[in-house]
């Protein structure tokens, strides 16, 4: 059953951004404000170019406050080494992905253009989803 169900059917799709040039303060305030534990960076053309996570803003934190070094921008924190999914890979394969990678979350690419992003926790819910008849049967 779970390997049917596909990532764009529990991936978020609307979802916040950044842009390299944006204030790594602003970035953080927003990660804490919306509950969220990373986010996409996208350039002026819309195009994939990094993830800021809450670990890259933890570095923000010891710069800042270890170091007494400004905070900066989201381009000088963000991890440019992303991998992402496709929409129509099965919640199965992209829970051994999460099983077998150190990543909490993963773009959502279709064609060349971000279309979501996918966690762990939305991989929990896919399972949930489908157990709940079994579990209410017991």
């Amino acid at each position: 059953m779970l390997r049917s169900i596909k990532v764009k059917d529990y991936m978020a799709a609307n979802l916040i951004t950044f842009t390299p040039e944006m204030d790594v303060m602003v970035a953080v305030n927003l990660l804490v404000e919306k509950r969220i534990s990373g986010a996409p960076v996208l350039d002026e053309h819309g195009n994939l170019v990094g993830i800021l996570s809450e670990r890259d803003c933890v570095r923000v934190a010891l710069e800042t406050c270890y170091h007494g070094e400004q905070a900066g921008v989201v381009a000088d924190y963000m991890n440019r080494d992303v991998h992402t999914v496709d929409g129509d890979m099965s919640i199965l394969e992209l829970a051994r992905l999460f099983v077998d990678k150190p990543f909490r979350r993963y773009p959502v690419i279709d064609g060349n253009r971000l279309a979501g992003q996918i966690s762990i926790r939305d991989v929990l819910r896919a399972l949930e989803k489908i157990s709940a008849p079994q579990a209410h049967a017991k």
